[in-house]
């Protein structure tokens, strides 16, 4: 398979384990702390050009639009796997097919859900308990931001395709063009052009059109061994049916989880828009200090993939050590981050010192922030059992946390306000991580991963 040598990849089947993941990870890692400054960049310039109303507008949509782009990325993700698996085992006809397969698929999704997502926007923020002083300004930003999940669809589609052979560093590149522009755009539209929360939305849409154009120009000028041809959109009802069954578990485990988020944010609503406001900061951080975890885990999905498809199951169980490892490290770094800093931090993103907002804000990044290495653990296992085809037990664990968050919002918050939604989602990690690692335990020793 000399064409695939050609390409820009990262063959992680052979060489050091630890330099592989490290190497994947830490390019995926800056991607996507950029892709974090879209939504950093308008809680910023939101909270400190136009107030705490248009935070806390912006803030309680996020999980809503993370209901429906985490599926689609989530789909995207299980695509990835099947194209890193299919590079794994050098099949290079059955790679292109899945690349082909993986476009027609985005595109009846792109139109089908920005559709139906246009559509019901403010029944969706009716049934989430949208205070009305920010309806208006939550709605315009929804209806604009969720109208093009097509480039954040495409993008995350082009960019799986290239962490598939191992290139996380070219999305970087061009996530940073787009990051900054789309900063820049922002202050254009709020300070300059004086459009508010319909300019940040638009700002961030812009930003996504070009970091998506750029990825697929790259694609086509330089991963030639990749791209379809004609024959390769010919029907194939086994690999199509490889395709949705793996992007169905990870789309619907990013949205249960997401519509446990959704459920939650409603009972939080429901605190006023300070709590709001404060939920909003605190989650900015944890999002933050996720994405190292998250890309840890990613590379770690790449890496049992290709291996799993080359057959190196001992590789399998050496690169899962050494990704558990990276994680404890970066969750030992994060707490001592947080321990130090979490104030300023929180002023930054609200602009104010309001005791109401500050407090709480602190409140749920002192809890949350003593169980990240439980998290990276989670996402480790979600990410491994993927890679070599079990799906059901990650899509399980999603709905483990969706009962969960359930729970913590018709019981828990009625009784103890804020700090009942605080502890929602530590605790689901810690009752995740056990149910997965049990059943990974097992799983790997029928697998012979395990000796």
């Amino acid at each position: 398979m000399s064409s695939i040598q050609k390409g820009r990849v990262r063959n992680m089947t052979s060489g050091n384990v630890f330099q592989n993941i490290m190497f994947f990870a830490i390019p995926l890692f800056i991607s996507n702390f950029f892709q974090q400054c879209y939504n950093i960049g308008d809680t910023m310039i939101a909270s400190h050009s136009l107030g705490e109303g248009a935070l806390a507008a912006i803030g309680l949509t996020g999980s809503v639009t993370s209901l429906v782009i985490g599926f689609a990325n989530g789909m995207n993700n299980g695509y990835g796997v099947l194209i890193s698996r299919a590079f794994g085992a050098r099949d290079e006809e059955q790679m292109k097919s899945m690349v082909a397969w993986s476009f027609l698929l985005n595109f009846v999704l792109a139109v089908v859900f920005t559709t139906l997502t246009l559509l019901f926007t403010k029944p969706l923020l009716y049934l989430i308990q949208t205070p009305a002083d920010i309806f208006e300004n939550a709605s315009i930003y929804m209806r604009m931001v969720l109208g093009g999940m097509a480039a954040t669809l495409f993008y995350n589609m082009a960019s799986g395709i290239l962490r598939a052979v191992g290139n996380s560093k070219t999305p970087l590149y061009f996530l940073i063009f787009s990051c900054s522009i789309n900063l820049l755009m922002d202050l254009l539209f709020v300070t300059v052009l004086h459009v508010g929360v319909a300019g940040i939305a638009l700002a961030t849409v812009l930003a996504q059109v070009i970091s998506t154009v750029l990825c697929l120009i790259h694609i086509l000028r330089h991963y030639s061994f990749m791209l379809p041809s004609k024959k390769h959109f010919a029907y194939q009802p086994g690999l199509i049916s490889d395709l949705l069954s793996t992007g169905l578990s990870m789309g619907m485990m990013n949205s249960i989880f997401a519509m446990g988020s959704v459920i939650l944010q409603g009972a939080i609503n429901m605190l006023g828009t300070d709590i709001i406001a404060a939920h909003t900061a605190a989650r900015r951080v944890i999002l933050m200090g996720n994405m190292p975890l998250s890309s840890i885990a990613a590379a770690n999905a790449t890496f049992v993939s290709q291996n799993y498809g080359a057959g190196n199951m001992k590789r399998i169980k050496e690169g899962i050590q050494k990704s558990s490892f990276i994680s404890f490290v970066w969750a030992v770094i994060f707490l001592i981050v947080l321990l130090l800093f979490s104030r300023p931090i929180i002023y930054a993103l609200t602009g104010t010192s309001k005791p109401v907002v500050m407090d709480n804000a602190l409140m749920n990044l002192r809890i949350n922030m003593i169980f990240f290495f439980p998290l990276g653990i989670l996402l480790i296992l979600r990410t491994s059992l993927q890679g070599i085809g079990h799906k059901i037990l990650p899509l399980f664990s999603s709905s483990l946390e969706l009962l969960f968050k359930v729970l913590a919002s018709f019981v828990f918050v009625p009784l103890w306000g804020y700090f009942g939604a605080s502890i929602a989602e530590p605790s689901t990690w810690v009752i995740c991580m056990v149910f997965l690692l049990i059943s990974f335990v097992h799983i790997m020793k029928k697998e012979k991963l395990l000796s």
